[in-house]
């Protein structure tokens, strides 16, 4: 989830919402979002709001974060008023996998218990590799969890030393084998391609590992240098180059050319699965504007055009928790003009598309114009990218939001 703040207003203390964004609730798909914020190591190139035992010191620890997280997922249930079993969970982080098994059934037994799970709910857990094993991934299949997702970023050494990764280059795709061997039908590996170093027979191989994995999903991004990492620092001490756009455009074009080969169909630009089952429900629900509530700190949250987000720091997060009040440092109440935005900004990312009413006017003409020129398929009905579309996503976003 996003670790930057965004402006808006202050949010409440007793976490209330407004009644225009309860109207409905139930009617739309509900999903959980779970935070994670603790990490072993800081990888360099990661702004997420994340700690390390040392940055923590004695202030928060694993279990002051899910006695929090208990106390925040009951508030929930009381402002939602009845709230509906949640159709997705994902937990991610920060590096969830340290919370080891037990702790990750902890954190589902809490959802289950103030939530409550839809039949055939989706649950995935986003897991770094070196903290796995084969009794981790039997431990929380069989707590409940249906989806894993790997932190690979590169097969390559030298692309992982770049990157700050601690895991080995083998152990990613070992680790997948052990989820699938546990009893997971659906497990993701995450790539990061443009690392600067990275040459194009290191993506291969990487593309080569995922395949021999036999995973089922494969997420793909272009590095990108956030301010205040330690990869931004490298770039601008001169000591590594900035990744190259062309760069970033033939590695895309590599990847979803060996996945497409290998059975895979892209279903939101940086995604590919096998199958309709196998995509990711949960972000499937971000990308088309459903509910979630996000819980952890830092935690994002989205319920009826209410936007807000919580406190960062996890001592703070729970201290306000124990106190009775709500995490949420802010919120902000989407207009319906905003919410239109939204909805290109994300749906235009999806293979299904983008419905040609959503866009005013001017944006209607620019599609029309956006298709003319190749970036999005001829249709009258949906703005589906074409490949050269997808190498553009944001170039389009623009055009149609004249």
């Amino acid at each position: 989830m996003p670790s930057a703040l965004p402006e808006g207003e202050p949010a409440p203390a007793d976490g209330s919402l407004p009644a225009s964004s309860l109207s409905g609730f139930g009617s739309r798909p509900f999903g959980i979002y779970v935070h994670v914020p603790f990490c072993a190591t800081r990888c360099g190139y990661c702004d997420f709001n994340t700690y390390t035992p040392g940055e923590l010191g004695s202030s928060a620890s694993p279990e002051s974060w899910l006695e929090g997280l208990r106390r925040e997922l009951d508030l929930a249930a009381s402002v939602l008023g009845s709230p509906v079993p949640a159709s997705t969970i994902f937990v991610g982080g920060g590096t969830p996998s340290l919370l080891g098994a037990s702790g990750l059934t902890d954190v589902l037994d809490a959802v289950r218990q103030s939530f409550g799970l839809a039949p055939g709910a989706e649950v995935t857990t986003e897991s770094n590799p070196e903290s796995t094993s084969s009794s981790f991934f039997e431990g929380i299949r069989s707590a409940g969890y249906t989806r894993v997702s790997l932190g690979m970023q590169s097969a390559a050494r030298h692309v992982l030393a770049v990157l700050d990764r601690k895991h080995t280059p083998g152990r990613a795709v070992d680790a997948a084998r052990e989820a699938l061997a546990a009893g997971f039908e659906h497990v993701n590996l995450d790539l990061i391609y443009g690392t600067p170093g990275e040459r194009p027979s290191d993506l291969s191989a990487s593309l080569d590992a995922v395949l021999s994995a036999g995973v089922d999903h494969v997420s793909a991004y272009a590095l990108i240098v956030e301010d205040g990492t330690g990869l931004a620092r490298r770039i601008r001490r001169g000591d590594l180059p900035m990744p190259d756009d062309d760069v970033l455009a033939s590695s895309y074009e590599m990847v979803d050319s060996v996945l497409g080969g290998a059975g895979f169909s892209w279903y939101e630009v940086s995604n590919w699965a096998t199958s309709v089952e196998a995509q990711c429900q949960h972000n499937v629900l971000y990308w088309k504007g459903a509910d979630w509530w996000g819980f952890g700190p830092g935690a994002h949250s989205h319920i009826g055009g209410v936007r807000f987000w919580n406190v960062k720091h996890p001592a703070r997060y729970s201290s306000l928790l124990a106190e009775g009040l709500s995490p949420a440092a802010g919120r902000e109440v989407l207009s319906s003009e905003d919410q239109r935005v939204e909805r290109v900004l994300l749906e235009l990312r999806l293979a299904s598309g983008l419905p040609f009413d959503v866009l005013d006017d001017a944006g209607r003409a620019e599609a029309r114009s956006a298709i003319a020129d190749g970036l999005l398929e001829p249709s009258d009905d949906l703005c589906v990218l074409t490949d050269r579309g997808r190498l553009l996503a944001d170039a389009v976003v623009r055009r149609l939001l004249p």
